[in-house]
This record gives structure tokens, sequence and C-alpha cells, in this order.
């Protein structure tokens, strides 16, 4: 191969390095994100929510400039509720030390069990820095209408006592407190962070 030719093939092995590079790394930045739930176009911020945690009273605003990730559960649920909250574990743990711009929060459905402290306990052995929370039965069915959920208890068997079926959907606010994305209970960790990702910016 003659010298030009050389030339030309390396220039041509370049210009492929170039592109494949493109392709992996810059490219997927200027993809249009692809949510994993039902994006919300809210122009007003998401509803007050004011109930207790076991270390004080718990606002939304006092989260403001984070990442809220609203999940309504109860501690003694068999399934939906540990798979969630496990799934968004593995969610922070994707993120890295992007999480620590992110708040995940359970408001309990079942404020007749779920005391702060066992709510506490529950929720932490998910996240160190989960924050489990409830109120009176008629704030918590405020809350939970204003959010777009709905439960009602269920019979149970002897052992468990009776149950509740609720909303499973996970619900993310954004920085500025605005009401952004409700995720489905089928939703993959992954997908779920890469959301939580796009509204950290």
């Amino acid at each position: 191969m003659s010298i030009v030719g050389k030339r030309v093939a390396i220039g041509v092995a370049v210009a492929v390095i170039g592109v494949l590079i493109a392709w992996y790394f810059v490219l997927p930045r200027f993809r249009p994100h692809i949510f994993g739930g039902a994006v919300i176009q809210s122009t007003q911020k998401a509803p007050r929510l004011e109930l207790v945690s076991a270390d004080g009273t718990v606002r939304m605003t006092d989260f403001e400039g984070k990442v809220v990730v609203v999940y309504f559960g109860y501690t003694f649920c068999p399934d939906v509720c540990p798979a969630t909250l496990n799934k968004l574990a593995k969610s922070l743990a994707l993120l890295g030390d992007r999480a620590e711009d992110v708040q995940v929060m359970m408001v309990s459905v079942d404020p007749d069990r779920d005391t702060p402290e066992l709510l506490k306990d529950y929720v932490t052995h998910f996240h160190p820095d989960f924050i489990g929370v409830t109120g009176d039965e008629a704030t918590v069915n405020r809350v939970a209408t204003l959010y777009g959920v709905v439960y009602e208890r269920a019979e149970g068997s002897v052992g468990t006592g009776y149950t509740i079926d609720h909303t499973s959907t996970v619900i993310l606010v954004d920085r500025e407190g605005y009401l952004k994305l409700v995720l489905p209970f089928e939703g993959s960790a992954e997908q779920i962070a890469a959301d939580i990702d796009y509204f950290i910016g």
C-alpha cells in the first residue's frame, strides 16, 4: 500500500473511532429522555404535606432543593411495599453520590398500627436515609387524596389481621417542589434511577 493509501486508511479508522465515541458517549446526552412513568406537567407545586416522623414534623417544603420520591404504603404489607422500597434503595445505590440530592419518603396508609417509631425502624431497614411518616386517619386520607392515592382495608388472616389495598405507584417531586412523575410498580430500579437522575439535573 502506498503512503497515500496508508494515510487514507488511517484517516478512515480515526473517523470511525470518532463516530463510535460520539455514538456511545456524546449523542445519548442529546437524545430525549424516555420516562418510565406518566409525566405530570403541573403549574402548581406538589400538594402540601405535613406529617409526623419519629424525629418530628415533616413537610414537603423541608426538602426543596432535593428530588423527593414519595411512596404510600404500610409496614404490615406482605409483598408490594417491601418490593418497592427495595427497588428504591437499589435505585439510590445506582445513583452513587448523586443520591445525596434525593429524599425517599414513605407515607403510611395504616396510621392505626404504624407508629412513627415503627415506621422509622421499617424504612431504615431498606436504606438509612429513608423517612417514614404518618398522622391521624383524617390527615393521612387527605394527603393521600391530594396525591391521587386510594386505599382501603381488606380482610386478612387470623395471624396478620387486616391488610390494606392501596395504590402502588411511586411519586416524584422535583427540586423546586413540583409534581413531575408517577412511576408504576412494574418499573425497574434501573429505570427509576434514570428518571431520578434526569430530575437531579
